[in-house]
């Protein structure tokens, strides 16, 4: 079946990339004659053209310049020959480069040599015209120079008559490739079409033919089989044998008996299990008195919880404390700011007290100038001595500027001795606290000994609850001693369990569905719901905990005949919540 298929589809497959590879090529194709008659057929159109309105200028203008005798005139239409010359010239150029084709290159090359008869022609008119010679020039043009033109541009007709076959040629290739690419196009997707319609019907009737029925029919049968209903009639046809329908009738017949042996198992087995219950009996006295040994336990924590209470209490004060000290040491450093601020004032003092006694200085010395020059002003007597007034009025200035200096230095002297006592008196505060810091520590310390204390009846506590622990185990001891007596009944369950699992061997289940078989019976449990008697008092957490460990002491014993848990699920929960 696959085979076919992956055969079908693929063979539709290559047809579809191949009508896209032939549509490929033919638009590649008419591109590339598009191509041929925009980039090649159409500008050398152009230039042949402007090549034949070139020479009609170049004609016009020799018209006239015989016509018309004026000089200014005259040099004006020569300036006309020779640019359309220049034009003419590039224009053959271009021709030249873009005609690759032989015919077309025998085309311009008769251009040429009509272009050349033509020059000829056009160089003995202009003769006649500069030699003012009107007769023999109109003469000229007529018989002779007009028949060389006319061959002349129709050279060059024929140049672009040969392009524009050429356009039309290349028009009629593309038309033609479209209506192949068109007929290829629709031929292939007739073809695949009806592939694909015969592979479609040929698959339907080949997965039918194997399914033995309709799809849904097969669904709601497993569905039935499924949810354990086995009397739902199956239709097979006659002589089929190994259809899916066929295959499912089977299935289902099988199974049938299969049940009906475990059914009758599980009834051997449930006989056997009521020994086991009458074992979780006596574990469930054990179980109690195992209970009450973790009630000492639980008293034992009650203590150790009041312990680690007063532990925590001692912390909170140690906490309390420790924050009083933080407020302490705070003020002291703002004591400590203070202080670096009074000093800092003090160091400004200075500093202004060094200012003034440079401006002294400098006074001073302005007062040895002017007593010099008083000096000399006294040196020289008679009239000129009213100068010695003038300089004993400034020295009287500077001395009383000096005067004023030194009351300032004494006031700011003054000034910073009541700072350094200020900032002695806070240097002392800072002592204080930090005396009240010291003693704040030495608190702490001795609550740091309670604490120790209180850790050494904590210690005391846990011993007595190693002395419970000691208990569970030996309580722990004597179930596994009972674990022992409830193998020997395992034993017989474990003839009746090698039945159950030769009669389920037919099936092939994973490990998730052998778990959800093993515990899908255990709907007619005896009464060992009594059992959890045991389970009130230990109510705490701490019972709870301590009991887990006697799980797997409990379980070591019955590993062989662990099968035999769907029938006494009962039981092996009591032991799983122990």
């Amino acid at each position: 079946m696959r085979t076919r298929l992956t055969v079908g589809f693929g063979v539709v497959c290559v047809l579809l990339v191949a009508s896209v590879v032939m549509g490929l090529m033919a638009m590649g194709r008419m591109g590339a004659d598009l191509k041929a008659v925009v980039a090649d057929h159409f500008p050398r159109i152009v230039a042949a053209t402007n090549l034949s309105t070139q020479i009609d200028v170049i004609a016009i203008a020799l018209r006239n310049m015989m016509l018309n005798a004026d000089a200014a005139d005259r040099e004006r239409q020569t300036q006309v020959i020779a640019q359309s010359h220049q034009e003419v010239v590039r224009l053959f150029d271009t021709l030249d480069k873009t005609l690759p084709e032989p015919k077309d290159r025998a085309l311009l090359q008769q251009v040429k040599e009509q272009r050349a008869l033509y020059l000829a022609g056009q160089e003995e008119l202009l003769g006649f015209i500069r030699s003012d010679q009107t007769d023999q020039s109109r003469e000229y043009l007529a018989s002779k120079l007009r028949p060389v033109l006319a061959s002349y541009k129709a050279s060059i007709g024929a140049l672009v008559e040969s392009e524009k076959n050429a356009i039309v040629t290349a028009g009629t290739d593309a038309r033609d490739t479209a209506v192949n690419a068109r007929n290829t196009l629709i031929g292939l997707g007739v073809t695949a079409l009806l592939l694909a319609a015969a592979l479609g019907w040929l698959t339907t009737r080949s997965l039918v033919r194997e399914l033995g029925g309709e799809p849904r029919t097969a669904a709601d049968v497993a569905r039935a089989v499924a949810g354990g209903d086995f009397t739902q009639p199956i239709a097979v046809k006659d002589g089929d044998t190994t259809s899916l329908m066929a295959q499912l009738a089977a299935m289902k017949d099988g199974l049938a008996q299969v049940v009906s042996q475990v059914r009758r198992g599980s009834e051997s087995v449930a006989m056997a299990s009521s020994e086991i219950a009458q074992g979780n009996q006596d574990l469930s006295a054990r179980t109690e008195s195992q209970a009450s040994a973790l009630e000492e336990t639980a008293a034992s924590m009650e203590q150790l919880g009041a312990t680690v209470r007063q532990n925590a209490d001692s912390a909170g004060q140690a906490n309390a404390l420790a924050r009083s000290a933080s407020d302490v040491a705070v003020r002291g450093g703002e004591v400590v700011g203070q202080v670096v601020q009074t000093m800092k004032g003090i160091n400004e003092s200075s500093q202004r007290i060094a200012d003034i006694i440079g401006v002294i200085d400098g006074i001073a010395f302005q007062t040895n100038i002017l007593a010099l020059n008083a000096a000399v002003e006294a040196a020289r007597a008679g009239e000129q001595g009213r100068g010695f007034a003038v300089v004993a009025s400034e020295v009287r200035s500077l001395a009383g500027r000096s005067a004023e200096a030194a009351k300032e230095i004494k006031q700011l002297i003054s000034a910073s001795v009541e700072r350094v006592e200020q900032g002695s008196a806070m240097a002392d505060q800072a002592g204080e606290t930090m005396t009240e810091v010291v003693q704040s520590i030495r608190r702490v310390t001795d609550l740091m000994g309670e604490i120790n204390a209180a850790s050494s009846e904590q210690a005391s506590g846990v011993a007595q609850v190693g002395e419970a622990v000691t208990q569970m185990d030996q309580a722990t001891q004597q179930n596994a001693a009972l674990v022992e007596e409830m193998a020997a009944a395992a034993g017989s369950l474990s003839s009746q369990a090698q039945e159950l699992v030769q009669a389920v061997a037919v099936f092939k289940l994973d490990a998730s569905q052998s778990g959800a078989s093993a515990y899908s019976t255990p709907t007619a449990r005896p009464a060992p719901k009594a059992a959890p008697v045991r389970m009130p008092a230990p109510a705490r957490k701490p019972t709870a905990f301590k009991a887990a460990p006697a799980k797997p002491a409990a379980l070591q014993a019955p590993n062989p005949p662990k099968p035999v848990k769907t029938a006494s699920a009962g039981a092996e929960d009591d032991w799983e919540s122990f």
